[in-house]
């Protein structure tokens, strides 16, 4: 890989950030903060990634023996079109508590668009260790860690980030570094999850919407439109200050949630591109041991 230096990075990437600069928009975070989220290092991103942050940034990492979800509550994703109480207690559990949950996934690359998928590995995933999505079933057979920390400010003790990491075993791979909160856009009447996984200069980020389905099953949904609605969005840092995003509107993304086997819950997870089925994940998540034995009876 061509190196330009410390402040532009990999060739690649400069170039992926020129595309997100040149197509994209200029953007203030002061109007925008629902685009604002933390920025990886030109060389890379890796299994610390967060753990660096807190540092760098004066937050303190925890990660002992309490529940950590990926929503502070499950209720704070309540809106007009989006009721809580429709949603299996299971689902919520694991949202509200997803640190004590063990898991397995599954990966299905869809005809056409395999090469695609092993392209991003070979250019981006692998040497970044950020996004490593399986390329087959044997990336994933010796199973997967999953860990979720809460940067938090010393002072206030409010929490500033929920980090999800997951790494594959066999081969050592990040699969996701991502922070998840809740936000709310322009483009959309109600909270939505967004994840940011931090990149090169900048980051990719998904604003998804909640939806409860009739069965009990939950989904988000990163559909939309146009530019401040739920989507998928790049955004790039400037050294100087100030940002550009640009929203993806051609890939989109649908998990959905349902219980599982004794207590757990199963997702389904797809993306798709221009329409056309790019991947699908299928996730079990199993309640830990040691989470089942800390449960009140």
């Amino acid at each position: 890989m061509i190196w330009l230096g410390e402040s532009r990075g990999y060739l690649t990437d400069w170039v992926t950030q020129q595309w997100v600069r040149f197509t994209g928009r200029r953007v203030s975070f002061a109007n925008d903060p629902w685009l604002l989220g933390p920025v990886g290092k030109p060389r890379g991103i890796g299994v610390t990634y967060f753990e660096d942050l807190a540092s760098e940034t004066g937050l303190t990492v925890r990660r002992d023996s309490s529940p950590r979800g990926l929503v502070p509550a499950f209720d704070a994703l309540r809106g007009p079109t989006f009721d809580p109480a429709r949603v299996h207690g299971a689902v919520a559990a694991f949202y509200e508590r997803t640190s004590g949950y063990e898991i397995d996934a599954w990966a299905e690359w869809c005809g056409a668009f395999r090469p695609f998928g092993r392209a991003l590995a070979v250019l981006f995933a692998r040497r970044l260790q950020q996004l490593n999505v399986p390329l087959s079933a044997l990336d994933t057979s010796r199973g997967m860690t999953s860990e979720v920390l809460q940067l938090v400010d010393p002072t206030s003790g409010s929490v500033r980030h929920t980090a999800w990491g997951r790494r594959l075993l066999g081969s050592g791979n990040v699969l996701y570094a991502g922070s998840y909160s809740i936000c709310r856009v322009p483009g959309f009447d109600g909270p939505c999850v967004r994840v940011v996984f931090p990149l090169p200069n900048g980051n990719a980020m998904v604003v998804m919407r909640p939806v409860a389905h009739e069965d009990g099953s939950f989904s988000v949904v990163s559909a939309g439109d146009r530019f401040g609605e739920p989507g998928f969005y790049f955004t790039v840092r400037y050294p100087g200050g100030g940002a550009s995003a640009r929203y993806v509107r051609a890939l989109r993304e649908s998990i959905r949630v349902y219980p599982g086997e004794d207590g757990g819950v199963r997702a389904d997870h797809t993306l798709t591109l221009w329409g056309a089925t790019l991947l699908r994940l299928h996730y079990r998540l199993r309640v830990r041991q040691t989470a089942t034995a800390m449960q009140p009876h």
